[in-house]
């Protein structure tokens, strides 16, 4: 009786600890991006939140690097279920949806206060495009700030729109190819992992990238010059696939969005910070090119016709985010 006694505690036992096991839910996050990136220390941040105020039935595991998925990718991969999160930068959604560009026309958003605004969750500009991105089968948990778009060359310094008449340069969305035709140059669609070997190898002459990637992707040591033409906003989406979602309780849903905002929020407020320190820390790498008021004024005048362009292409949904950024 006694060894029956012990087997069916046993038994027991397994059987409790293969329900709890079976509980626990795992969300996958692809990130293009190493962990040091802070967009990778913000999707920590929130693992960490999430595991603790879930009481574990959340288990967080983040794949960085592109080790997955490329940025190009993952719309698609967490559309499809074939992982339940994903970050993706915001044009990436740009094909079925055009207005998401809007942060890309150039100067559109010219001071941080305007991006603090646009980006804001309870913003008619956030909640248009958010539920625009939901109608492909994934819903935005929350945005990732990663900062300003700037210029890197490598064997001569861009200062003007005239410096830019035949170059080939990297890009990252089409209203930003739009803004190189519109000066003259031959724009190029690039993955952020591909940046180092075509910089590395001449595959292109100049490349629009952010500030941090300057340190994080090591391409200053590929390029030789920084031109500050903050031209375009740029950023990231935290996205997950909407009927993983949808099965998970409701209070592991008020978890997640809570700890999606706070570090959200905690990101935006300190962005500023960071370009800066990377902006210092990569002075005495790689020369950094500052632009006169003139020179600014000289781009916009150049690159207006993206304007049209991107109203153009993006329907009703992109007039509308175009009067709600001018309001700013």
């Amino acid at each position: 009786m006694k060894k029956i006694c012990i087997s069916l505690v046993l038994v027991a036992t397994v059987l409790l600890l293969a329900s709890a096991s079976y509980a626990q839910k795992t969300l996958r996050i692809s990130l293009q991006l190493p962990l040091k990136h802070h967009l990778g220390q913000n999707l920590l941040d929130f693992q960490q939140e999430v595991e603790k105020e879930s009481n574990g039935s959340l288990k967080i595991e983040i794949y960085p690097s592109a080790q997955l998925y490329k940025d190009k990718e993952v719309p698609q991969a967490v559309a499809s279920g074939a992982i339940e999160m994903g970050v993706a930068s915001l044009t990436r959604f740009a094909g079925t949806i055009p207005a998401v560009d809007i942060f890309y026309v150039p100067f559109m958003f010219d001071s941080p206060e305007k991006v603090v605004k646009a980006t804001a969750s309870g913003s008619t500009i956030r909640k248009a495009l958010d539920e625009a991105i939901l109608g492909t089968g994934t819903r935005v948990l929350w945005w990732q700030a990663y900062g300003s778009s700037i210029l890197l060359t490598k064997k001569e310094i861009i200062k003007t729109p005239a410096d830019m008449k035949g170059k080939k340069v990297r890009v990252f969305g089409k209203t930003l190819g739009d803004t190189v035709l519109a000066v003259g140059g031959a724009p190029t669609m690039m993955s952020g992992s591909k940046q180092f070997l075509a910089y590395q190898r001449g595959t292109v002459d100049a490349g629009m990238t952010g500030i941090t990637a300057v340190k994080s992707r090591k391409l200053y040591e590929v390029m030789d010059y920084m031109t500050l033409t903050y031209n375009a906003d740029i950023e990231f989406i935290v996205i997950i696939n909407e009927k993983v979602w949808q099965g998970l309780t409701e209070k592991e849903r008020a978890v997640v969005s809570k700890a999606g905002l706070r570090v959200e929020k905690e990101l935006r407020e300190k962005m500023g910070a960071i370009e800066q320190e990377v902006l210092e820390w990569s002075r005495d790498k790689i020369k950094v090119v500052d632009l006169t008021d003139a020179e600014r004024n000289a781009w916009r005048e150049a690159t207006k016709s993206v304007v049209t362009g991107y109203e153009e292409r993006s329907g009703a949904l992109g007039k509308l985010v175009v009067e709600e950024a001018g309001k700013l």
